[in-house]
Protein backbone atom coordinates (compact mmCIF):
# COMPACT_ATOMS: atom_id res chain seq x y z
CA UNK A 1 0.00 0.00 0.00
CA UNK A 2 1.31 3.27 -0.69
CA UNK A 3 2.24 5.24 2.51
CA UNK A 4 -0.03 8.59 1.51
CA UNK A 5 -2.77 6.33 0.13
CA UNK A 6 -6.59 6.68 2.18
CA UNK A 7 -4.62 9.46 3.92
CA UNK A 8 -6.08 12.30 2.84
CA UNK A 9 -9.58 13.67 2.54
CA UNK A 10 -12.38 11.90 0.96
CA UNK A 11 -15.11 12.46 -1.05
CA UNK A 12 -17.72 11.20 1.41
CA UNK A 13 -16.03 13.00 3.91
CA UNK A 14 -15.75 16.71 2.93
CA UNK A 15 -18.99 19.40 2.27
CA UNK A 16 -19.92 22.71 0.51
CA UNK A 17 -18.06 25.25 2.91
CA UNK A 18 -15.02 22.93 4.41
CA UNK A 19 -11.95 25.11 4.37
CA UNK A 20 -8.16 24.40 4.28
CA UNK A 21 -5.05 26.44 4.15
CA UNK A 22 -1.74 26.03 3.45
CA UNK A 23 1.76 28.37 3.59
CA UNK A 24 4.50 28.52 2.13
CA UNK A 25 7.60 31.14 2.10
CA UNK A 26 8.77 31.58 -1.23
CA UNK A 27 12.24 31.90 -1.97
CA UNK A 28 14.85 33.05 -4.38
CA UNK A 29 14.78 29.41 -5.26
CA UNK A 30 11.21 29.45 -6.29
CA UNK A 31 12.06 32.24 -9.06
CA UNK A 32 15.42 30.34 -10.73
CA UNK A 33 13.67 27.02 -10.54
CA UNK A 34 10.08 28.30 -11.82
CA UNK A 35 12.11 29.94 -14.89
CA UNK A 36 13.97 26.81 -15.30
CA UNK A 37 10.84 24.41 -14.95
CA UNK A 38 8.51 26.62 -17.34
CA UNK A 39 10.99 28.14 -19.38
CA UNK A 40 10.17 32.10 -18.84
CA UNK A 41 13.35 33.71 -18.26
CA UNK A 42 11.64 37.26 -18.20
CA UNK A 43 13.78 39.60 -16.66
CA UNK A 44 11.06 40.28 -14.49
CA UNK A 45 11.63 36.80 -12.94
CA UNK A 46 15.26 36.67 -13.48
CA UNK A 47 17.23 40.17 -13.48
CA UNK A 48 17.17 42.00 -10.20
CA UNK A 49 19.06 45.06 -12.11
CA UNK A 50 16.18 45.22 -14.86
CA UNK A 51 13.49 44.35 -11.68
CA UNK A 52 14.76 47.65 -10.45
CA UNK A 53 13.34 49.77 -12.67
CA UNK A 54 10.30 47.96 -13.11
CA UNK A 55 6.75 49.26 -11.10
CA UNK A 56 7.16 46.08 -8.77
CA UNK A 57 11.04 46.97 -7.58
CA UNK A 58 12.46 43.47 -7.30
CA UNK A 59 12.23 40.08 -9.15
CA UNK A 60 8.54 38.68 -8.80
CA UNK A 61 7.53 34.42 -8.72
CA UNK A 62 5.55 33.82 -11.89
CA UNK A 63 2.11 33.91 -11.51
CA UNK A 64 2.53 30.51 -12.76
CA UNK A 65 4.35 29.67 -10.13
CA UNK A 66 1.79 31.29 -7.77
CA UNK A 67 -0.64 29.35 -9.14
CA UNK A 68 1.25 26.03 -8.71
CA UNK A 69 1.89 26.74 -4.84
CA UNK A 70 -1.55 27.30 -4.26
CA UNK A 71 -2.85 24.40 -6.39
CA UNK A 72 -0.63 21.93 -4.12
CA UNK A 73 -2.43 22.51 -1.44
CA UNK A 74 -5.40 21.28 -2.93
CA UNK A 75 -3.26 17.97 -3.97
CA UNK A 76 -2.14 17.60 -0.34
CA UNK A 77 -5.58 17.88 1.35
CA UNK A 78 -6.61 14.85 -1.38
CA UNK A 79 -3.64 13.26 -0.99
CA UNK A 80 -4.02 9.68 -1.46
CA UNK A 81 -7.54 9.73 -2.63
CA UNK A 82 -7.19 12.58 -5.20
CA UNK A 83 -7.89 10.69 -9.09
CA UNK A 84 -7.42 13.51 -11.07
CA UNK A 85 -7.02 17.56 -10.55
CA UNK A 86 -9.22 18.39 -13.41
CA UNK A 87 -9.39 22.33 -13.72
CA UNK A 88 -7.41 25.06 -12.16
CA UNK A 89 -8.15 28.93 -13.31
CA UNK A 90 -6.17 31.53 -11.38
CA UNK A 91 -6.36 35.27 -11.46
CA UNK A 92 -3.05 37.20 -10.56
CA UNK A 93 -4.15 40.76 -8.47
CA UNK A 94 -0.48 41.73 -7.01
CA UNK A 95 3.59 40.37 -7.07
CA UNK A 96 4.58 37.58 -4.77
CA UNK A 97 8.41 38.20 -4.25
CA UNK A 98 11.52 36.17 -2.61
CA UNK A 99 10.59 36.70 1.32
CA UNK A 100 7.06 36.32 0.87
CA UNK A 101 4.91 34.02 2.91
CA UNK A 102 2.38 33.12 0.34
CA UNK A 103 -0.86 31.21 2.17
CA UNK A 104 -3.67 29.71 0.13
CA UNK A 105 -6.98 29.15 1.36
CA UNK A 106 -9.68 27.03 -0.18
CA UNK A 107 -13.35 26.46 0.35
CA UNK A 108 -15.63 24.37 -0.99
CA UNK A 109 -18.21 24.77 -2.81
CA UNK A 110 -20.14 22.20 -4.73
CA UNK A 111 -19.76 18.49 -4.69
CA UNK A 112 -20.52 16.71 -7.86
CA UNK A 113 -21.25 12.84 -7.40
CA UNK A 114 -19.63 10.77 -9.62
CA UNK A 115 -20.78 7.12 -9.04
CA UNK A 116 -19.18 5.47 -11.84
CA UNK A 117 -16.02 6.80 -10.58
CA UNK A 118 -16.54 5.82 -6.77
CA UNK A 119 -16.37 9.26 -5.85
CA UNK A 120 -17.12 12.70 -7.23
CA UNK A 121 -16.01 15.99 -8.72
CA UNK A 122 -15.25 18.90 -5.62
CA UNK A 123 -15.62 22.27 -6.73
CA UNK A 124 -13.13 24.86 -5.18
CA UNK A 125 -12.77 28.55 -4.69
CA UNK A 126 -9.36 29.41 -3.36
CA UNK A 127 -7.45 32.79 -2.54
CA UNK A 128 -3.38 33.57 -2.25
CA UNK A 129 -2.23 36.03 0.40
CA UNK A 130 0.71 36.93 1.84
CA UNK A 131 1.95 38.21 5.11
CA UNK A 132 0.28 41.17 5.02
CA UNK A 133 -2.93 40.43 4.01
CA UNK A 134 -2.36 41.32 0.28
CA UNK A 135 -4.60 39.32 -1.70
CA UNK A 136 -2.29 38.25 -4.58
CA UNK A 137 -4.25 35.20 -6.56
CA UNK A 138 -7.83 34.58 -6.21
CA UNK A 139 -8.58 30.40 -8.39
CA UNK A 140 -11.17 28.03 -8.65
CA UNK A 141 -10.44 24.46 -9.06
CA UNK A 142 -12.21 20.97 -9.84
CA UNK A 143 -10.40 17.48 -8.88
CA UNK A 144 -11.97 13.98 -8.75
CA UNK A 145 -11.70 12.26 -5.58
CA UNK A 146 -12.62 9.29 -4.42
CA UNK A 147 -14.94 8.12 -1.91
CA UNK A 148 -13.66 5.93 1.23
Amino acid sequence: MNALEGSGKAFDEVGPGDRFASAVTVTETHLVLGAGLIGDFNPHHTNAEYAKGTRFGTPILHGMMTSAIMGAAVGMYFHGTAIAYLEHRARFLAPVRAGDTLTSRWTITELLPKPAHRGGIVVLAGRGTIQDGTLVAEADAKILVASR
